[in-house]
Formats: structure tokens, C-alpha cells, sequence
């Protein structure tokens, strides 16, 4: 069965913002991180996009998002990011850049393969 065009659309505002945050911190470090207000600002906009698209993709196919590992913990980040915004931890945001980050790309990724399969 195919994908339907509006999960696709989804998956691909997922893969676009991760590939930003990747653009963002690439060669970056922690330190680097938390003394730029611009890039934080930048990392975590994107963080909110993911979310945003997560949300979405659940409510028109719950099927794509059960594929993604943690779906309802991205969503929950991106509900901290905009509703608790004033005690943002910088340390979770980068460690979640750098450990969470490249397995979301790659589910993502691959869902969007399945999808030009079909």
C-alpha cells in the first residue's frame, strides 16, 4: 500500500530540519553551543519543526509514526522547547543533537524509501 502524499510530506519537514540541525552543529561543540544565543535559537526552532511535523504524522498516520523510535518523547521535547522555554536545559538539547539526532535521520530515511518503493 502507498504512502499517502501528506505523511510523506511529514517525514520530509523531519528529514529537512534534522538536516539543518546537522548543518548547525556540525564541527560545533558544547561550548561553542551554549555561548551562541543565534545557534541555540536555531537548533532549537528546528527541534520545534520536528515536533510540529511528529505531531502530525501521528494524527494522519499513527502506523509511520510507531516506526520512528520515541515518537511521543519527540513530540514532549518539542512541548518543552515552546511551553517551557524559559528553563530550556542546553546540555539535553546537544546531547539530544548528538545521540538521538542521527537515529531519527535514519528512520526517517528509510521511511521515505519504503515510500518511493511503492
Amino acid at each position: 500500500m502507498s504512502m499517502r502524499l501528506e505523511t510523506r510530506k511529514h517525514l520530509y519537514d523531519i528529514q529537512c530540519a534534522a538536516g539543518l540541525l546537522r548543518e548547525f552543529t556540525s564541527g560545533r561543540t558544547f561550548a561553542d553551543y551554549e555561548s551562541d544565543a543565534m545557534l541555540r535559537a536555531a537548533v532549537e526552532r528546528q527541534f520545534e519543526i520536528i515536533g510540529e511535523a511528529m505531531t502530525n504524522l501521528a494524527k494522519v498516520d499513527k502506523s509511520a509514526a510507531d516506526r520512528i523510535s520515541h515518537y511521543r518523547r519527540i513530540i514532549a521535547f518539542r512541548n518543552i522547547l515552546i511551553h517551557g522555554y524559559a528553563n530550556v536545559d542546553d546540555r539535553l538539547v546537544w546531547d539530544v543533537v548528538k545521540t538521538n539526532l542521527p537515529v531519527l535521520e535514519r528512520e526517517v530515511e528509510a521511511l521515505l524509501e519504503e515510500s518511493e518503493d511503492d
